[in-house]
């Protein structure tokens, strides 16, 4: 068997010979199927994800692949066909659809099969990811009088007065009164939009947008209005016509950094967004999921729109996760006036609270010396797997164009040739080995052109990124040669 065989031809082979080996035996290594049918570790690695996924070998890292013991007896499949009914129920008070599209959330939150780069996480790579800092931060946190008690229901109280500095700045214009904890950015998401609209309501969105924001607002019922964005972010000019045509009265925006473009709102739109919100009677929701994803490169960062806000326009949303490890799950809302107990007994209802443990942990963790650090160590590298990342498509794939290099956050948001199917080719790369995203589940409406968002915060370091890029060039040809 040679290199050109397909995955498919391999995983039928090893097949044939699984009867060879008792229930629980172990199989050749991957080193020995490497050099025995004469194919590289790649195609070994996705074959053996092929007979794990049917069932018939499991994989355990670090050991091996070994024979699952057959089924006994077929699980008798029940008639659950009655459930289309009741999921497609509609509200009898509003046509308001139920169904929930988590597809642009699974992108980055799936791991890709063995041996697959991974160019579409939401994440740091663990090797980013600050673990000592927060094994020691748990530790210290698990002994602290009190740590597995009953959190308050707002959190605790010196965790929200670190978020209200971190969102207040300099100037101190939040008071920990003002911050809620939660279990991270999504959560409070969802909870500021539950919070702000009502079932069946349209909510002005970026255009494109974070597609989990889409997938929230989808889910509870609200209909996504897109305003278009350009490289200095939200069309303010469009913005208020949108306000007027739609009678939203919700904009969600991410100023700082914004998923998937990577653009900064630019000064004169930061006031204006706010402006023509207070005009319309409406809430802004500000996303500011990337402030500690800044690049070694990147200009001083702007305030929030929550610290220039005492009406109480801007609901802030923000969290620890990304800048850490998906598994804090820490965020905090920051909010003024009446919408804050209304926040407040949303989270309740969801959640209760936030466990203690983590709260404390996360505490811990951003008052310790390794916290700027792990910060400035972040930047730095987060700049060159940039740098490596645009280097890599100029050379690989020059049609292939980044309209703006983000000074922050993970992603690049790559403009493919016009008529390219995104979808085909993220399915296309994903057979060569590398995993990316399609552009289109990042548009509320129809897409203004084919991109991909690229991350180069997922994979294990430069040479990865190089070979993953390598790995797409070659899914062009593929899409390209049908």
């Amino acid at each position: 068997m040679y290199e050109r065989n397909s995955v498919a031809e391999l995983a039928e082979a090893l097949k044939r010979e699984l009867d060879r080996y008792s229930p629980g035996e172990k199989l050749p290594s991957s080193r020995a199927l490497v050099e025995r049918f004469r194919v590289s570790p790649v195609t070994v690695s996705r074959a053996l994800a092929t007979l794990a996924a049917e069932g018939l070998v499991t994989t355990r890292p670090g050991a091996g692949a070994f024979r699952t013991a057959p089924h006994a007896a077929p699980v008798r499949l029940g008639d659950t066909s009655w459930q289309q009914v009741a999921l497609s129920a509609e509200s009898a008070a509003e046509a308001i659809p139920r169904a929930v599209d988590a597809t642009g959330v699974l992108t980055t939150l799936a791991e890709p099969p063995p041996g697959v780069i991974e160019l579409s996480g939401g994440y740091l790579h663990p090797s980013l990811q600050p673990e000592r800092a927060l094994a020691a931060a748990l530790g210290r946190a698990g002994r602290r009088p009190g740590a597995w008690g009953r959190p308050p229901i707002e959190g605790v109280t010196e965790l929200r007065a670190w978020f209200a500095r971190e969102i207040g700045g300099p100037a101190g214009t939040l008071a920990a009164s003002d911050v809620l904890i939660t279990a991270g950015g999504q959560s409070a998401l969802t909870a500021a939009l539950r919070a702000l609209a009502p079932p069946g309501a349209p909510v002005l969105v970026e255009s494109p947008t974070y597609p989990g924001m889409l997938a929230v607002a989808r889910a509870s019922g609200l209909r996504p209005v897109p305003v278009p964005a350009d490289a200095h972010g939200v069309r303010t000019d469009l913005l208020a016509e949108a306000f007027r045509a739609s009678g939203a009265r919700v904009f969600v925006c991410q100023p700082l950094f914004q998923n998937p473009t990577g653009a900064v709102l630019a000064d004169e739109r930061r006031r204006e967004v706010v402006r023509v919100a207070r005009e319309a009677g409406a809430f802004v929701i500000e996303d500011d999921f990337a402030r500690r994803l800044a690049h070694e490169d990147a200009p001083p960062l702007p305030p929030t729109l929550a610290s220039d806000d005492p009406d109480g326009i801007v609901v802030h949303v923000c969290s620890l996760t990304k800048a850490t490890s998906p598994s804090l799950r820490v965020g905090a809302l920051a909010a003024r006036g009446p919408v804050l107990e209304r926040l407040r007994a949303i989270q309740v209802v969801d959640s209760f609270f936030v466990p203690r443990p983590l709260q404390e942990a996360a505490l811990e963790l951003v008052g310790s010396p390794a916290w700027p650090r792990h910060r400035r160590n972040t930047a730095a590298e987060l700049r060159v797997r940039r740098e490596a990342l645009l280097t890599a498509l100029r050379r690989e794939l020059p049609a292939v164009t980044a309209d703006f290099v983000p000074p922050g956050g993970f992603h690049l948001w790559a403009r493919l040739p016009d008529g390219t199917d995104e979808d085909a080719l993220a399915a296309a790369a994903l057979r060569a080995g590398v995993a990316v995203a399609s552009g289109r589940p990042s548009y509320p409406a129809e897409s203004a052109a084919p991109h991909l968002r690229l991350s180069f915060a997922s994979a294990t370091g430069v040479a990865e990124l190089a070979e993953g890029v390598g790995r797409l060039r070659t899914a062009f040809e593929d899409v390209a040669g049908r």
